[in-house]
């Protein structure tokens, strides 16, 4: 960490996760994988996991600070009445799961592109065609119930299927996009952009029209295995993000 991103920390409580998040967030449009000013992700930061941090409204990933993250009891109904309250779908969906999920601390929700391809076909299942693809064998649960934006009773659906799932750790969104569901900020990012890169592989495999080269169901587990126990996996790759943003951008600190 640079001088000047190490001295900014203001006292304002969760910091450190929220430095994550920010950070987040500012890799995530750098990589283009944003929808203008929609799209959310969100940190259970209480032990019960229903109170969290997640972006305020309306403002764009590239310019998320620490400091503009909101913090949100799942359980409170009055939350939608504050001068500050949060998208309604990001309320209502990301509410839903971290009250019903807990073991979810992080989720993060996005519609990049060849993920929301993938979820916008007849067949959303991810084959284990290359390394990457495989280190989601057994971790994917599909939605093929989309109905509508994300709130009210379309919230508890979604939140009631992933209590059926509780063990997975991306949620194809059929007609929608991707969920990603991690113990922390740096796993879950990890996740989803390796998620991205093998829908971005599966799709461009389609799209040659050959037939794909499946592996067994005995070398995608295994493989999703090594996966699984590798040593720092999230955080080595997270740690590096950041601190190319120390380098460049510090301001996600603020």
């Amino acid at each position: 960490m640079n001088a000047s991103a190490q001295a900014i920390r203001p006292n304002i409580d969760h910091w450190e996760q929220r430095v994550d998040l920010a950070a987040a967030f500012r890799w995530t449009q750098r990589l283009n994988m944003h929808e203008g000013v929609a799209n959310h992700f969100s940190l259970a930061v209480s032990d019960d996991g229903q109170k969290f941090l997640m972006n305020p409204n309306q403002k764009h990933f590239s310019r998320v600070k620490a400091s503009d993250l909101l913090l949100i009891d799942a359980n409170d109904p009055a939350t939608m009445d504050r001068p500050d309250a949060p998208d309604p779908t990001a309320w209502f969906l990301h509410g839903a799961l971290h009250r019903r999920v807990p073991q979810a601390r992080c989720i993060m929700h996005v519609h990049s592109k060849y993920a929301t391809v993938l979820a916008s076909l007849k067949d959303s299942s991810m084959p284990p065609i290359d390394q990457n693809s495989m280190r989601f064998y057994g971790a994917i649960a599909i939605d093929e119930g989309y109905d509508g934006m994300g709130l009210g009773d379309e919230a508890e659906r979604v939140a009631a299927l992933m209590e059926k799932n509780a063990g997975k750790t991306v949620l194809m969104m059929g007609n929608h996009g991707i969920m990603i569901f991690s113990p922390t900020v740096a796993y879950a990012f990890d996740e989803m952009y390796y998620f991205e890169r093998s829908c971005e592989t599966l799709i461009t495999a389609y799209m040659t029209g050959k037939p794909l080269r499946v592996a067994s169901h005995e070398v995608a587990a295994k493989t999703a295995a090594q996966w699984r126990e590798y040593p720092g996996i999230g955080d080595l790759h997270f740690a590096e993000l950041k601190a190319i943003l120390d380098d460049e951008e510090s301001d996600y600190r603020r």
